[in-house]
């Protein structure tokens, strides 16, 4: 399928999520999802397999896990494209659990840094924390098709989260930490040789480093945060643990493979008690694979 085809079938999804409630939608996303996993054979065989090496789970149990993955995504998708709806209300439909630890480290003045992953619904988490009036940024991944990266852009922006270049645009991040805002990382994708080899899910796993460098050279603090649905419904609870860190940031006698180690190990924390939320379609090991057994 190409482009242009795929675009235009999004373009008449959206226009079918605009006509329905917002429920509905997020149960069309959900039978979406479940069509695309039923329909992509080769990349779930592919999700299956990472999950049975990370989770030491049975194909069975995986098979559910990768399922119940791609439906998480397209109700995410669906919410996403229906954020429109619920504007204003999201206080409604995202619980916050430590809070504070936001509150304090922005009072600090010198930014923060939301390390994050795929889990969840992490778009409608950076929508709800614009909502509370603190300032959100988020850092933006370029799409196959531009099109579908700048209505990305565009949707964020309608929820009051800016986002920010593209990839990890350093001095980009670096301007909104200066000026004492939230920028939103995810932190669970292959890097090949720009990152550091640590486990993630207890497996060797190329992670990237910037941003704890970064939060150190300006002071940032570094807060694990993520954002989980309840069971199937359209609520969410958002996850703000504290730092790893005393300081916020990592000591400076200390390597970034420790660093990154505490990273991960809070990622890999809630992916394992929220396995069917996390995008298994992604191929996390795929540069350090030669070292899975």
């Amino acid at each position: 399928m190409n482009r242009d085809t795929s675009w235009k079938i999004a373009g008449g999804i959206r226009n079918v999520l605009r006509a329905l409630p917002y429920s509905w939608s997020i149960s069309l996303g959900a039978g979406l999802g479940t069509l695309l996993w039923a329909a992509s054979k080769k990349k779930v065989d592919e999700a299956e397999r990472r999950c049975v090496k990370a989770l030491q789970v049975g194909v069975t149990e995986a098979r559910r896990i990768v399922r119940g993955s791609y439906m998480n995504l397209g109700r995410s998708v669906a919410e996403f494209l229906s954020m429109d709806k619920v504007r204003g209300d999201l206080r409604d439909l995202v619980e916050f659990h430590g809070e504070e630890h936001l509150r304090e480290a922005l009072a600090r003045g010198k930014g923060v840094l939301f390390l994050s992953a795929h889990l969840g619904n992490w778009e409608i988490g950076a929508a709800a924390v614009a909502e509370r009036g603190y300032p959100m940024n988020a850092i933006g991944t370029d799409q196959r098709d531009e099109r579908i990266t700048n209505l990305i852009i565009q949707k964020r922006a309608e929820s009051g989260v800016t986002s920010v270049g593209k990839g990890f645009d350093l001095k980009a991040a670096i301007r909104c930490l200066q000026r004492g805002e939230a920028l939103a990382i995810l932190m669970d994708q292959d890097v090949r040789d720009k990152g550091v080899v640590v486990p993630f899910l207890g497996l060797p796993a190329s992670t990237p480093y910037g941003p704890a460098k970064i939060a150190r050279k300006l002071g940032s603090t570094i807060l694990p945060a993520f954002m989980v649905r309840r069971g199937t419904s359209m609520v969410h609870d958002f996850h703000i643990l504290p730092s790893p860190w005393k300081k916020g940031y990592p000591e400076d006698d200390e390597s970034m493979e420790t660093a990154m180690t505490l990273c991960n190990d809070a990622i890999s924390r809630f992916i394992r008690e929220y396995p069917e939320q996390w995008m298994w379609l992604y191929p996390r090991w795929a540069s350090t694979e030669s070292r899975i057994r």
